[in-house]
């Protein structure tokens, strides 16, 4: 199953627009996947004590990471870098088995001309460190809002044909790591 994370918690985001449309372009290929998406993390995640002790509530979002063959990062541009919640969830997850030998791949969106370049590069780091397989083709979506219509539709069919594209491509990717990795 393929997880896909919607790296904000910003209500009505362009971000989990995004993500509805990779929903279809995976229920479209057939590929099982689910979405998590941090707009519903619970607010109990805040305190100080969860590194100690995580809240049940956040139990399904691990276990949803843990379980995936493949995982792919939404993440929108915020002041140079991805969210704050997004790497605050990664710290919550379990080390180092959430990411060590775990497919993933990037698409970024931003209101400005980079799509978002900076926040996967650096996402990028995060993983390779945590010993992820990291898929190489990457989208940037630059100028977000004004690649969509009021509905959440791309209105530039050379993007959906790029998320189309990468996400044949990852399909095929985690399938391959997955044939591997039950071999003896």
């Amino acid at each position: 199953m393929i997880v896909i994370i919607s790296g904000t918690n910003r209500a009505g985001s362009n971000t989990r627009k995004v993500v509805a449309r990779l929903e279809a372009i995976y229920s479209a290929l057939g590929v099982p996947h689910r979405v998590l998406d941090l707009e519903q993390l619970p607010p109990s995640i805040i305190l100080p004590t969860v590194y100690a002790q995580k809240p049940a509530e956040f139990q399904t979002f691990s276990d949803a990471v843990l379980a995936a063959d493949g995982l792919v990062v939404v993440t929108p541009e915020y002041n140079g870098s991805f969210p704050g919640v997004l790497k605050y969830f990664i710290d919550l997850l379990p080390f180092p088995e959430s990411f060590e030998h775990r497919p993933v791949c990037f698409v970024g969106l931003a209101a400005g001309i980079w799509g978002a370049l900076r926040s996967v590069e650096q996402l990028q780091t995060i993983f390779g460190y945590r010993n992820a397989h990291i898929f190489p083709e990457r989208v940037f979506l630059p100028g977000i809002s004004k690649m969509m219509d009021a509905e959440g539709q791309f209105t530039n069919a050379d993007m959906v044909k790029r998320l189309e594209k990468q996400a044949e491509g990852f399909t095929g990717f985690v399938e391959t790591l997955r044939h591997k990795k039950l071999k003896p």
